[in-house]
């Protein structure tokens, strides 16, 4: 189905994606999920109405974003000798794959029945500042267990970086704020940050006795004002869980990243976008922030021959 098109005039579609009880509405702009719909009809991620709006207003709502997902310090990295510089759109730094990321690009789509989409970009050498020619492809699946399953998969003729995730704002009440939802992270670490959010040098830090530890049920308000946006070192196998008491909605999240940015969508404004502070929270699973310039992360580095794959699921109960 037509959504729109961009001001350069390429179209854009809306596939819906359903397993008989939950729908999903997903957009070839940013591979983006718009809508995810549970069978008592409640939307539990933050989406926009228009084109426009998500070229203008939106803070990356449901888009994969990349080709490096979060920040890295600078706009700068060295790979095999070469320094690359980035777009600076974030404080000095690049975030999200600088000023045209993947989230602003148009996707090819090739749906798979009523259940799945698949959706592949590819990113020319020196895009955004990236060496390489990047083909990355993205499948939306709603399975049985009602999970949207998000299978990403990446390959490349020349060395880069990578940072694949997906960054839909949950709201598992379908409105107001998420101060209330209760959070688990499976997650013993953090990367502490600087005014930047660039992390500091050294270890990831310990959670227990921080007001970052989510090993145990917590609500998003319950400290630091419900601020959060964080890198969490997730557990060989970590789950995440969020729980709406009031409505007893409930998600789980798996992934093979080891890492996920837990965010809590404080910096929205009302203004510059349609949805107030709080109005989502972000579990953005993906490798570690900065990573291209610190060789104690796991590496980002995408080579030639090589296949970049990722799998992250969200389950929802109600």
């Amino acid at each position: 189905m037509r959504f729109g098109s961009t001001p350069a005039g390429d179209p854009v579609d809306r596939h819906v994606l359903s397993n008989g009880r939950v729908r999903a509405g997903v957009l070839t702009l940013g591979a983006t999920v718009q809508s995810l719909e549970l069978p008592d009809g409640t939307d539990v991620v933050l989406g926009l109405p228009t084109v426009d709006d998500y070229l203008t207003r939106s803070r990356y709502f449901g888009a994969v974003v990349g080709r490096y997902g979060n920040r890295i310090a600078g706009g700068r990295f060295t790979l095999d000798g070469v320094e690359y510089r980035l777009p600076l759109n974030n404080n000095g730094h690049s975030l999200h794959g600088g000023l045209a990321g993947f989230d602003k690009r148009v996707w090819r789509a090739e749906p798979d029945g009523e259940r799945a989409v698949r959706l592949t970009y590819v990113s020319e050498d020196g895009e955004e500042g990236y060496p390489g020619t990047l083909t990355a492809s993205v499948t939306y699946t709603l399975t049985d267990r009602d999970e949207l399953r998000i299978d990403y998969r990446a390959t490349t003729d020349a060395p880069t970086v990578l940072n694949l995730t997906n960054h839909s704002y949950f709201n598992l009440a379908g409105g107001g704020d998420v101060l209330g939802h209760v959070v688990t992270l499976e997650a013993d670490h953090y990367l502490p940050v600087d005014e930047g959010k660039i992390p500091l040098p050294g270890e990831p830090a310990p959670v227990a006795g921080t007001p970052y530890d989510f090993t145990r049920p917590a609500a998003v308000g319950a400290r630091l004002e419900g601020c959060y946006d964080h890198c969490y070192v997730l557990r060989p196998g970590g789950v995440m869980r969020v729980v709406e008491p009031v409505s007893g909605r409930a998600m789980e999240v798996t992934t093979t990243e080891p890492g996920v940015q837990f965010y809590t969508g404080h910096m929205l404004d009302g203004v510059a976008t349609p949805y107030g502070r709080y109005a989502g929270l972000c579990l953005e699973t993906q490798h570690f922030p900065d990573s291209p310039n610190r060789p104690d992360f796991p590496s980002t580095v995408l080579r030639p021959g090589q296949e970049h794959t990722s799998v992250t699921a969200y389950r929802f109960t109600y």
